[in-house]
């Protein structure tokens, strides 16, 4: 599973453990993180419990980082204990990084194999658990909690769910936000950028537009239901107002459905999953970000840094992101009729629109730079290391180093275990 070096003369390996690793937020974040730490100091390796999307890997542009994909069952993971001991014995990492419940149960087996540090990360809860109320998951947390040496949470929001409703010590958590690449999220220059495909191209149409999966936590559904509620306020908008949308999923035939009903199916359109991601930002005027629960919103991030005046649902960690009249709106979760009244108001008020999204580019470069995640993130790995009495290789260019924009690499292997 990996060259027969030695410690002395190899960095030490850092295993990232996911349920999936494909397209998403929380696994952008990986990318993100394995393409900027310093290389001579870390090796990588993704063990996902279920499958690898090799399209989505090739984001990553180190060639060395490992990949393993499971193929894990519905249910428990303790049945796949055995095949995950004997992961973490081959792979022999310093620190196995579990993300989200999904994956926590995997601190057992690492913990069996004699990982010195096992970190745990929370980036949000999912639709069968949206505002992380659920007994029976915080006891999930509370049983494996004495595997796990330190927590990194993503907002001060779960950063309390973590100490107050687990019962984790403050000292074992560190909250960190992400980061936006802005080499890749940057504004258009002058006239809004063209997106490949889009039907609506005239400069008098004005784009509404969202990033993510179509599907229950995320709750398109929501989104196409204001935009109809919006054109029934306001039908005069029907000559100018657009909706776009990224993102595929299990109810996108359902979000067709609720357009077409309304005879509005000819005025949205749906991309599919696209690697254009920062262009299609570029191309809008808008963005909005309907979902039930977040923990801190990459799609917002790298929407602020794209320069747009973002609408987003108060939940999770978004009302950590977004101050309501400065740098976007806040609206309640699952409302249509709020979040319509938010499109319309932009609409309707582009000073302001170009105000909020002035506002909210100032606040994605000065407070969540894409080195101030990777650097926070390596001061939470080292200090665990130099806690277990494991010491680090000396950095060449250290983490002051400026970030530098990678170049694509193709995907080297996907390996199954």
């Amino acid at each position: 599973m990996r060259n027969d070096q030695s410690m002395k003369t190899s960095p030490p390996l850092l295993a990232h453990v996911v349920f999936r690793f494909g397209v998403g937020g929380l696994e952008n974040g990986i990318v993100n993180l394995i393409n900027h730490l310093p290389r001579e100091r870390w090796r990588h390796a993704i063990v996902s419990l279920t499958e690898v999307s090799p399209e989505f890997a090739e984001r990553i542009t180190r060639s060395d980082v490992h990949y393993i994909a499971l193929g894990k069952r519905p249910g428990h993971l303790v049945r796949d204990y055995p095949q995950l001991l004997r992961v973490f014995k081959a792979l022999r990492p310093v620190i196995v990084h579990t993300r989200n419940l999904a994956a926590l149960e995997a601190v057992v087996p690492a913990w069996a194999a004699g990982v010195p540090v096992r970190i745990h990360g929370e980036h949000g809860w999912d639709i069968h658990d949206p505002e992380g109320r659920r007994h029976r998951y915080r006891l999930l947390r509370r049983l494996y909690r004495p595997f796990v040496n330190h927590y990194i949470a993503l907002s001060q929001h779960l950063s309390e769910y973590l100490e107050h409703q687990v019962g984790v010590s403050a000292t074992s958590i560190a909250q960190i936000y992400n980061g936006v690449d802005t080499a890749r999220f940057y504004p258009a220059t002058g006239a809004r950028a063209s997106i490949t495909g889009c039907p609506f191209q005239a400069p008098d149409q004005w784009l509404i537009g969202s990033v993510g999966r179509l599907e229950g936590i995320k709750d398109p559904l929501n989104l196409v239901r204001a935009f109809v509620l919006a054109l029934k306020m306001q039908p005069a908008a029907a000559n100018h107002l657009r909706l776009v949308v990224v993102g595929d999923g299990a109810l996108r035939l359902e979000a067709d459905a609720v357009l077409a009903e309304a005879g509005l199916r000819e005025l949205a359109w749906f991309a599919g999953e696209r690697a254009d991601v920062p262009q299609f930002l570029r191309g809008l005027d808008c963005f909005v970000l309907p979902s039930l629960a977040e923990g801190v919103s990459n799609t917002i991030l790298e929407a602020m840094a794209t320069r747009l005046p973002v609408i987003a649902t108060h939940v999770g960690g978004n009302a950590e992101l977004i101050e309501p009249g400065m740098t976007g709106t806040l609206v309640p979760s699952a409302r249509a009729d709020a979040l319509a009244r938010a499109m319309l108001a932009y609409f309707g008020d582009r000073a302001t629109a170009r105000r909020h999204a002035k506002a909210a580019h100032h606040v994605a470069l000065t407070r969540f730079s894409l080195a101030t995640m990777v650097a926070a993130y390596a001061r939470v790995y080292e200090r665990s290391l130099a806690a277990a009495g494991i010491a680090l290789p000396p950095s060449v260019e250290g983490l002051d180093a400026p970030l530098r924009s990678p170049k694509t690499t193709p995907l080297q292997s996907v390996s199954h275990s």
